[in-house]
């Protein structure tokens, strides 16, 4: 059997890259991101999927009810799947928190945040590795940092450490990971996140974190909005 992660369609919200780690502020699919689904509906054996899961976000159930149709398989909630929490970065642009991470590190807890970066991964990749409890094939509807992480391990060179900025995940694109495969994928991640404490933003592949457009190196939300100087639109983005 296979489980599949994918992000969530699009929001107003994380097209203007501005975050969300709250699961009770109403933050639901834009007509882009209902429209983006399509997306899933050719890539997904649908018909054959026995277990739907998603995070508690509105924008991550809705995209997985709309994905299963009606009348569907009973969809089910893990709150290990949950966005990152960004404490005081709640609602701002991205570029704020990525600057914040980049001086305190994957370690550090934003004030007013319950877990840092590593912490929230960590949370995550558990919410994963637990799918293999329930019948497959599962899909699992998460956010934009999970998917960055799986997909990094995917094409990840030999030796590599995982970087603190990761490219920005696609919406709707399932990573689909074979089940004899899953345990140790996840254990070989969560092993990067105990060893990987200190990486910095110059980890990134490609070198400079900080910037734009389809080079850029940060994975969890989106980009600043129109008030934002130029200068403030290189730094990272997710």
């Amino acid at each position: 059997m296979t489980t599949y992660v994918l992000r969530h369609g699009p929001t107003d919200h994380s097209r203007r890259y501005v975050v969300n780690g709250d699961p009770a502020r109403p933050i639901h699919l834009s007509e882009d991101g209902r429209r983006a689904l399509a997306k899933g509906w050719n890539s997904l054996p649908l018909h054959s999927v026995r277990t739907w899961v998603a995070s508690e976000f509105p924008r991550a159930q809705q995209s997985a009810s709309l994905l299963m149709g009606v009348p569907g398989p009973e969809l089910i909630t893990d709150p290990r799947l949950n966005e990152l929490d960004y404490g005081v970065f709640e609602g701002k642009p991205f570029l704020e928190y990525a600057a914040w991470l980049d001086g305190h590190g994957a370690d550090g807890r934003p004030p007013g945040s319950s877990e840092s970066q590593n912490e929230g991964i960590h949370r995550m990749l558990t919410g994963v590795l637990a799918a293999l409890d329930h019948p497959g094939p599962r899909v699992l509807v998460a956010h934009g940092l999970l998917i960055s992480v799986l997909l990094w391990h995917g094409v990840r060179t030999p030796g590599r450490t995982m970087p603190l900025f990761f490219p920005e995940a696609p919406y709707v694109e399932p990573v689909a990971i074979p089940d004899e495969e899953l345990p140790e994928y996840i254990g070989t991640l969560v092993n990067d996140l105990e060893v990987g404490a200190d990486r910095r933003a110059d980890d990134t592949d490609g070198g400079r974190a900080f910037r734009n457009g389809n080079g850029s190196a940060v994975a969890t939300v989106d980009s600043a909005p129109p008030s934002h100087s130029q200068h403030q639109k290189d730094l990272p983005h997710a």
